[in-house]
Formats: C-alpha cells, structure tokens, sequence
C-alpha cells in the first residue's frame, strides 16, 4: 500500500478547476462558425461581434485556412467598479483543413455586420469529352 501525504492529497483538488480553465482559454476566443457545402462552393461563417475588419486576418498556409483576429477594447472607463465582467477582448484563431477540390486563389470574404463569411469555390472538373466510336462491318 502506497501511502501518501497530506498535502498531496489536497493539491490535484486543488489545482483542477485551474487545469480545466486552462484547456476551457481556447475555446473562450475561438469563435462560432457555421460550414456549409453547396454543389459550386464551401462556406464558412463567424460570429465576430465587436471585431472591426481591420482586425481580421485570413491567410493559406499548407492546404490549412487559419482566421486570426484581435476583439479590442477601445474604451477605457475609469471610476467604475465592476462586480463581474463576462465581455471576452483578446486575440482568437481558428484553423479549417480545406478539401482537395478547394479552388484556393479563389476564396473570398465578405464581413457584415459582425459575421464573417469566407466563401470557397470548388474545382470544376472538366466536362469528359464523349465521342462515338465507329463499328466497322466485316
């Protein structure tokens, strides 16, 4: 039998609510999307309230769509004592693997009213050509 001490037993108590915060961070920034697929496109849509697109970056990097973004706090009030804040301002990221038929150079974004949309084309492959082949008679 493995006997432990005291404090041992207290601190992963403790410190689990911590640990759980910790992973939970992520998520706090990382805002709601919605994907969709249609025959011509895919789309992507996120809730940024209170981003401007000034803040907003949208880059490619190995076949991975990553979206970063800062949500700023531009006004400061002095004098007010706050019993709790649950307002979130802090840097985001999101990162979306992009199919093979994902027409890259093509992808747009369009922002409106605190919703992001990225639309991405597909590649069309090119109609197969059908010819009709001659029997000859013997």
């Amino acid at each position: 039998m493995v006997e432990r001490s005291h404090t041992a037993g207290w601190l992963p108590s403790v410190y689990e609510p911590l640990k759980r915060a910790g992973e939970k961070i992520a998520d706090w920034f990382a805002p709601r999307s919605d994907a969709s697929v249609s025959s011509a496109s895919y789309q992507i849509t996120m809730e940024l309230p209170g981003v401007t697109v000034e803040d907003i970056d949208i880059s490619m990097q190995d076949g991975t769509m990553i979206v970063r973004g800062e949500k700023r706090l531009e006004n400061e009030e002095r004098g007010d004592n706050y019993f709790f804040s649950e307002r979130e301002y802090g840097a985001f990221q999101r990162s979306f693997r992009l199919p093979a038929d994902a027409k890259v150079e093509d992808i747009a974004a369009d922002f409106r009213n605190g919703v992001l949309t990225i639309t991405i084309p597909k590649i069309v492959a090119p109609a197969v050509e059908q010819r009709k082949i001659p029997i000859r008679a013997l």
